[in-house]
């Protein structure tokens, strides 16, 4: 049992939209990202999603509004819901992320930007 940096452990990859495991909770995964520009359109219909802005102001888009999600704050994405992280201006977003070992990147949708695996840092 260590202490985990959220700040060092996002200087350890540069990669966007790919998350990175940083510890596990029971059945749960606590993973970071960065994130920039749009992502993809996707539900999980099993499983809830938590997000918290480390860094930047996230914008999750849901089909009936768009939520801004600001640094220190957090959004919880219930199971079935569609939604879509989006960054402006060119902004790098960083998150921590909250969620089942199951939770498929992209729910049922394949796309360019799904990763299958996520690397331990």
């Amino acid at each position: 049992m260590k202490s985990i940096n959220i700040k060092e452990k996002h200087l350890k990859f540069t990669q966007q939209w790919h998350p990175h495991r940083i510890a596990t909770v029971d059945n749960m995964q606590v993973l970071l990202a960065k994130l920039q520009g749009e992502f993809v359109w996707h539900s999980h219909k099993e499983e809830d999603e938590l997000f918290q802005v480390i860094k930047g102001t996230l914008y999750m888009q849901f089909r009936d509004r768009t939520e801004i999600v600001k640094e220190g704050e957090i959004i919880v994405v219930p199971k079935g819901v569609e939604h879509n992280p989006t960054t402006k201006n060119g902004e790098e977003v960083h998150v921590l992320l909250f969620e089942k070992q199951t939770t498929a990147h992209t729910g049922d949708v394949t796309h360019e930007k799904t990763q299958t695996e996520y690397p331990s840092i």
